[in-house]
């Protein structure tokens, strides 16, 4: 049986309001490895990416993440901005390849490795749009400095959607 699309209107915008939420607490975090890594961010948005990617598809995932981090951007100041368009990219592309994994690769990957996957794709992308700012590849030797820290997250990120996947998947009806 297929999806009530009433249903399933209210599910996604139910998790557009919570992605954009947690995009906004986010940036009210200090977090001391701004000190490191500046512009650091838990992810914690992406467990709502990875688990609409579970329950819905890659292409409400995407759609998500890009409501998640334009209006989000809007409300928080940094529209326009490098800031967003680092979140756009990293979220975007994430969104995407975890979703292409989950579609395709599940039989090999828990969501924790999905969810890494996204993490790595996500740094990669804000690298890739800040050396097309920049001017310069060089910007890509920061790379393992964000992932010494976006690896972890990325990891407690997959745990936790697997948590939320297992007590609170959508229902068909």
């Amino acid at each position: 049986m297929g999806y009530s699309k009433t249903r399933r209107v209210v599910y996604l915008g139910l998790a557009t309001g919570l992605a954009m939420a947690l995009h906004i607490f986010e940036g009210l975090i200090p977090l001391p490895t701004d000190l490191i890594v500046p512009g650091f961010k838990l992810g914690l948005a992406n467990i709502i990416s990875l688990y609409v990617v579970v329950n819905f598809g890659t292409k409400d995932a995407v759609a998500i993440s890009i409501l998640r981090t334009t209006l989000g951007s809007l409300l928080g100041g940094t529209f326009m901005t490098p800031t967003f368009f680092f979140s756009f990219a990293g979220g975007l592309a994430s969104a995407l390849l975890m979703g292409l994994v989950y579609r395709y690769g599940s039989k090999f990957f828990s969501l924790l490795g999905i969810s890494l996957i996204g993490a790595i794709t996500h740094n990669v992308a804000q690298l890739m749009v800040a050396s097309l700012i920049i001017e310069t590849v060089s910007i890509f030797g920061y790379l393992p400095y964000m992932l010494f820290f976006a690896l972890p997250t990325g990891a407690f990120v997959g745990l936790v959607t697997g948590q939320v996947v297992k007590y609170y998947s959508f229902q068909r009806s």
